[in-house]
């Protein structure tokens, strides 16, 4: 079904979360960068998950009811949807599965099930279909990554934090990946300041957001060609609502290569003193390598998540 728009996020949501979130999920500060010039990072690697998940799975499980809290809600995640809803349904005290694909990253796998969660692994291709299965089954709520406007409200919060904290902000630049944070940050940017730009960010190898943008209508990659990129939190589609935020809110969409995604990983921890996994790095990426085609500016980069595979850490950091 077409999303319309009606069913696009507003402001007020956004602030809403905010409130909601407020105790349970970090306000991460905005690092100004020297070594960059107008750059500050918005490092959602703080989190306490390490990654900015955490804000839409926190208001997305405090506004169940009773009922629906005592049953039980079921999610498919790559690792840190996973984890941010296994963390806030330990808060909650709200039982939580996570249908994970097995080619997710044995770190963000473990620390799922550490959180609390049940941890169904299975081929990537199929996490949505037994994600459902469980809804129908046990009759658990579906908590989808980024597909309900929860989940994009809360990940709005970011971009209320953005202005709240450089109100002179000229570009927000933030990952792509199945376009929940995006459209998020976006909807609050624009709101709040309607001129200042919001760039999307993702993988040139997985640029399905950017070719259904251009479409406008949702383009589904093949699943390989999507597994070729080191940005496992990127692989995911956008959905007909993403794609209607993004449609409504976002002003350009950069795609960033696979050595440069991993020269950002490497900057971020050695001038910014950040560890960011690929997907957290693409945006800083695209201001490294690509501000050219960006606003000039006073600029954010959204950090959006820190859970790197120790095993490609290790190939990143040995001289």
């Amino acid at each position: 079904m077409t999303a319309t728009q009606q069913d696009l996020v507003r402001l007020d949501d956004i602030r809403d979360a905010a409130a909601r979130i407020s105790g349970l999920v970090v306000r991460t500060p905005l690092l100004p960068c020297p070594w960059a010039d107008e750059l500050w990072l918005k490092p959602e690697s703080l989190q306490p998950i390490g990654a900015f998940k955490l804000r839409g799975a926190t208001n997305a499980l405090h506004r169940l009811d009773l009922d629906h809290r005592q049953a039980g809600v079921v999610t498919h995640s790559s690792g840190n949807h996973g984890q941010a809803l296994a963390y806030a349904g330990r808060a909650l005290g709200i039982p939580v599965t996570v249908v994970m694909p097995d080619v997710s990253t044995p770190l963000k796998i473990e620390a799922t099930r550490g959180y609390g969660a049940e941890v169904v692994l299975v081929p990537q291709a199929s996490r949505e279909t037994v994600a459902k299965q469980f809804v129908a089954e046990r009759g658990m709520t579906l908590i989808p990554p980024y597909d309900h406007p929860d989940i994009i409200a809360g990940q709005g919060t970011v971009g209320l934090e953005i202005f709240e904290d450089l109100s002179n902000v000229d570009v927000v630049v933030v990952p792509v990946g199945g376009g929940g944070l995006s459209s998020g940050v976006a909807t609050a940017i624009k709101a709040l300041a309607p001129h200042v730009a919001v760039i999307g960010v993702e993988p040139a190898v997985a640029a399905d957001a950017a070719e259904s943008l251009a479409a406008g209508v949702v383009r589904i990659w093949p699943e390989q060609r999507m597994l070729s990129t080191v940005a496992d939190g990127l692989r995911t589609p956008l959905s007909e609502l993403t794609l209607a935020h993004l449609t409504a809110h976002l002003d350009a969409i950069v795609t960033v290569a696979e050595d440069e995604i991993l020269d950002a990983v490497r900057v971020l921890a050695r001038r910014g003193r950040l560890i960011a996994e690929p997907s957290g790095a693409a945006a800083t990426a695209a201001v490294l390598h690509h501000r050219d085609e960006l606003p000039a500016g006073r600029t954010v980069a959204v950090v959006s998540g820190g859970n790197i595979d120790p095993r490609l850490a290790a190939t990143l950091f040995t001289d």
